[in-house]
């Protein structure tokens, strides 16, 4: 059976920034499916320990006030999904994310600045499989015009997403459109999940140097795009305060 039919769990992080290496956590969501139908949902709502910009508030409708009065603290917020996410990747079962090397590295991030053990090491080894639909997408449909953010992923797949910029709706929505495109190649429903990992780090390393070629060529020529994924280098995440 291809891992598209098996056991699948979303992660998404709505969060205060767009650098993972400096953005915290407001809202994270879990969401299992298991033989195609959900089976196990999970969120939380951070305090994230800094006030939250207003930008990021219209994206994902949590305000400072509302993260202080009814969030937690973020390190045990981290400290839980980082527990949830190991135990699944434990049992085999992968984990989706729609821009993973994101939401994976800023949680990495949040660990590593709150003295909590990682990912890796819960684990006793590296992370995995992890399944990002963007990568993916990337990789197997290189020359498509148009958008790359959910969204657009989701109306190219026949997935329908509600409540955008919702953790526990991207999640759920980051787990169908992984699935729809397995659906449409073959290629990618043919791999172990292993084995799609290994391809998306080649996939993923292929498209940064190709952006920042792009980036430089436009004049920005000091662009620099990372190429690791699912998982960036956060030593300089470790500042508690920045």
């Amino acid at each position: 059976m291809s891992w598209h039919r098996g056991s699948l769990v979303g992660f998404d992080l709505e969060t205060t920034g767009t650098d993972p290496l400096e953005a915290r956590i407001v809202t994270a969501a879990v969401v299992s499916r298991k033989d195609g139908n959900p089976s196990e949902q999970r969120e939380w709502l951070a305090d994230p320990g800094i006030l939250i910009p207003a930008q990021a508030s219209a994206i994902h409708g949590i305000s400072s006030e509302r993260a202080v009065a009814e969030g937690r603290p973020v390190p045990e917020v981290a400290d839980e999904i980082a527990h949830t996410l190991t135990g699944y990747w434990a049992q085999g079962i992968p984990v989706v994310a729609y821009n993973a090397a994101f939401d994976l590295t800023l949680l990495t991030a949040e660990l590593h600045r709150h003295g909590l053990p990682s990912l890796s090491d819960r684990l006793g080894g590296p992370i995995g499989p992890v399944i990002d639909p963007l990568t993916i997408d990337r990789g197997v449909d290189r020359y498509r015009k148009g958008k790359r953010t959910l969204e657009a992923a989701c109306a190219e797949y026949g997935v329908v997403l509600d409540s955008a910029h919702q953790a526990a709706a991207d999640a759920l929505a980051a787990v169908l459109v992984a699935i729809a495109i397995a659906e449409r190649h073959a290629q990618v429903a043919a791999l172990v999940p292993a084995e799609l990992h290994r391809h998306q780090i080649e996939w993923y390393a292929e498209w940064a140097t190709g952006f920042q070629e792009f980036l430089r060529g436009k004049g920005n020529t000091d662009a620099v795009v990372e190429t690791a994924w699912p998982l960036r280098a956060v030593a300089s995440a470790a500042r508690s305060g920045a």
